[in-house]
């Protein structure tokens, strides 16, 4: 039910017997107990409360089609990705969606009249160039 295996519990078991010890392992084994027959109680409580409300549409559900534990993340993207309507492979892009183009005019390349290399230091002591 919980994915325990037979050492793990037995793990759990010695734990809880070293942390409540024997006297008050019985109390608490019951407590649990009891909290467990509650809350199967209220789940059946609520799936019958359910099927009264939708009817006979709720055994018409098929529970497994929406189990998360079918998707896998690989199935997905691919299936994203294979476009139906064109019949081709859409390739991914490093640009955001909601990046502006780029322009298709390259950037200027510097030219010695804009560029200049100074010293550590020397920047401080420079005025601003002038245009």
């Amino acid at each position: 039910m919980f994915g325990i295996n037979g050492l793990e519990f037995i793990v759990i078991a010695l734990i809880a017997l070293l942390v409540l010890g024997p006297e008050r392992l019985p109390d608490y084994a019951a407590q649990l107990g009891q909290l467990v027959k509650g809350l199967r109680r209220m789940a059946g409580g609520a799936r019958n409360q359910l099927r009264d409300e939708m009817g006979p549409e709720f055994d018409d559900i098929d529970w497994r089609k929406l189990d998360p534990r079918q998707y896998d993340p690989r199935t997905i993207i691919k299936q994203a990705l294979l476009d139906d309507d064109a019949g081709e492979v859409r390739k991914p892009t490093n640009q955001s969606p909601h990046d502006p183009a780029p322009s298709p005019q390259t950037p200027p390349t510097p030219t010695a009249s804009t560029t200049s290399v100074t010293a550590p230091g020397e920047a401080d002591n420079m005025p601003p160039p002038t245009s």
